[in-house]
């Protein structure tokens, strides 16, 4: 064997055919419609993850903030400073436990889903014509049982 050809270690799967390779297009080939919206608006993917799941909760701790936004906590740090400076969210302490910081949206940070959401919920729509509502909910439905499979495997 020259030394310019590569012998495989492991038989590997074409990467076209890999779970995660295909989640990891599928993700891009949706956030391709959604990231001219949010660049209009000024913020970024993670940042619209965290005023959404903000928006479903009264108030949140960071991790549980971190888990619902699908964020590592370094990056989510600085993203909760960016969306403070905006004023689109509070912290505050915990009554009950002062090591713990509540976050929460403020009226602003309503305000400001509430101008976007329109223009999202258009692309969603499109989305559904596209590819049809009921598939959609299918694929929901398949990638909950995954996670939640592969949740409990740990």
């Amino acid at each position: 064997m020259s030394s310019i050809e590569k012998k495989p270690i492991t038989a590997l799967s074409r990467t076209r055919r890999t779970l995660p390779m295909a989640l990891l297009r599928a993700r891009e080939t949706v956030m391709d419609r959604f990231r001219p919206m949010l660049h209009r608006h000024g913020v970024t993917e993670q940042q619209w993850r965290v005023l959404r799941v903000l928006d479903e909760a009264d108030s949140i701790d960071a991790s549980e903030l971190a888990e619902g936004a699908a964020i590592l906590a370094p990056s989510l740090s600085r993203i909760l400073k960016t969306l403070e400076t905006r004023g689109f969210i509070e912290l505050r302490k915990d009554p009950g436990d002062g090591r713990r910081s509540l976050i929460s949206l403020t009226r602003a940070g309503s305000a400001f889903l509430a101008e976007v959401a329109p223009e999202s919920a258009e692309i969603y729509k499109e989305i559904e014509g596209l590819i049809g509502a009921q598939r959609i909910e299918t694929l929901l439905d398949e990638i909950d049982t995954l996670i939640v499979s592969l949740s409990e495997k740990r």
